[in-house]
């Protein structure tokens, strides 16, 4: 598997950047409870977990997960899946590092979408009830994969700014089937190593020159990877 997300530093004369965070990571599946059928099921983890992070673009992020990938065989995989938030440039980075691979909208943004969207359609207090059932009734379809039922009734509602989102992502948000080819369906992953990367560099009051930052970011990741020990004989 593989997983992108962003998060921010403060750099030295330039105020908040955003950091590019990539994992490449082994997918086990474990038996557990599904939280959205309450029944046993064959839970995919990520395990092996390996990073890269830098500040910087796509142009400059892509190679650098390209060589994670490589270095951890992600070419050669039976099956390859890539997890992330709805950004467009988590999209085009997978197009470009894992083509054939499956592309999965993280879970529990398209349920925060699907919030977002039931406080939209019943915005009054007195609209508890019909919200809490239409989210309910939503959140069905989607684990279902059965977006066109939500972009329909979105749209029905006047509501096609709400509907895009789903129009955009439909085929990334075919969970139930994702469950079924053993991929996991939430970016969990990746967002615990961002937090753990700004763990570091975004302490009170910290503050970073560019260069120092980014090499930071290649310790923190080797560290978080348990690659440090290669890191460091390769510098030496």
């Amino acid at each position: 598997g593989v997983s992108m997300d962003g998060g921010m530093v403060n750099i030295r004369g330039e105020g908040w950047r955003e950091l590019k965070v990539g994992a490449v990571f082994d997918i086990e599946t474990r038996l557990e409870r599904n939280p959205q059928t309450q029944q046993l099921d064959e839970m995919a983890h990520g395990v092996n977990v390996h990073y890269t992070a830098l500040l910087g673009g796509k142009d400059e992020f892509t190679p650098a997960l390209w060589a994670l990938a490589v270095a951890h065989e992600l070419p050669t995989a039976k099956e390859r899946a890539v997890l992330g938030d709805g950004a467009a440039w988590i999209w085009n980075v997978a197009e470009e590092v894992c083509p054939d691979g499956r592309q999965i909208v993280d879970w529990f943004h398209a349920v925060q979408h699907l919030a977002d969207a039931a406080s939209a359609l019943y915005p009054n207090e007195q609209d508890d009830k019909q919200r809490s059932h239409w989210l309910k009734t939503a959140k069905d379809h989607l684990y279902m994969g059965r977006i066109h039922r939500i972009i329909a009734a979105l749209q029905k509602r006047g509501r096609s700014d709400l509907a895009g989102y789903f129009e955009r992502h439909q085929r990334r948000m075919q969970y139930l089937e994702f469950r079924e080819e053993g991929f996991p369906i939430g970016s969990g992953t990746i967002e615990s190593g961002v937090k753990q990367f700004k763990q570091r560099l975004t302490g009170t009051g910290m503050r970073w020159d560019a260069d120092n930052a980014n090499i930071m970011l290649v310790i923190r990741a080797a560290v978080l990877g348990q690659d440090f020990e290669a890191l460091w004989w390769q510098s030496a």
